[in-house]
């Protein structure tokens, strides 16, 4: 575990971290985790929930709500559910998904972007189902669908705080550079914040 001070940040901080696909945002969201022993929930784990809740198979969950908005908007409901519990418990967590610095809206204290080009992307996720040219379709589906159900733009970094590329440090140099936003946030000298307020899901 990665020892930081928390002289200066709050020392219960609901930091969100979303990315693009293969741009090591679970590396990143499960160092972050351990380094400061938080609770970390991801979109993958609660739509993997919804799966079993209903006896179905990730992948056939994934092709319904393709065509069911609805289940997209579950899933985000119990994000934003989740986001908004542990800001009121007051204790440090770290939420993921494309939408969660959006869903968790002015709660978050910190909310962050990870990217890596699309050959780097590609190669990490070279050993999963899905080609690369599959995975770019998603994205550009998924930011079509973001924008037409909540007007949100996934191209607009500004409600991000630190938005880090990848592939110019290893996954311990990322979770390194991201620990050192995170001990120097001072709530009481933050004069930079986005307002953001929560989606209506």
């Amino acid at each position: 575990m990665t020892d930081i001070s928390t002289d200066g940040a709050g020392s219960n901080p609901l930091i969100t971290v979303s990315g693009s696909p293969g741009s090591g945002v679970t590396t990143l969201c499960e160092g972050l985790a351990a380094s400061l022993d938080c609770g970390y929930v991801s979109g993958g784990e609660v739509f993997r929930r919804m799966a079993d809740d209903r006896g179905m198979s990730l992948r056939q969950l994934t092709a319904e709500a393709s065509s069911h908005e609805e289940l997209d908007r579950e899933l985000d409901r119990r994000l934003q559910k989740i986001a908004r519990e542990w800001a009121a418990a007051d204790k440090p967590f770290v939420l993921e998904s494309r939408l969660a610095g959006w869903l968790a809206g002015d709660d978050a204290d910190l909310r962050i972007w990870v990217d890596a080009p699309d050959e780097v992307r590609v190669e990490r996720t070279a050993d999963r189902d899905e080609l690369g040219a599959e995975m770019r379709v998603r994205e550009v589906l998924d930011e079509s669908r973001y924008a037409s159900r909540y007007g949100v733009d996934l191209s607009d970094r500004s409600i991000y705080d630190l938005t880090v590329n990848t592939a110019r440090w290893s996954p311990e140099g990322t979770l390194g550079v991201v620990l050192a936003a995170v001990d120097a946030y001072d709530p009481a000298a933050d004069e930079g914040a986005t307002p953001t307020a929560p989606l209506d899901v």
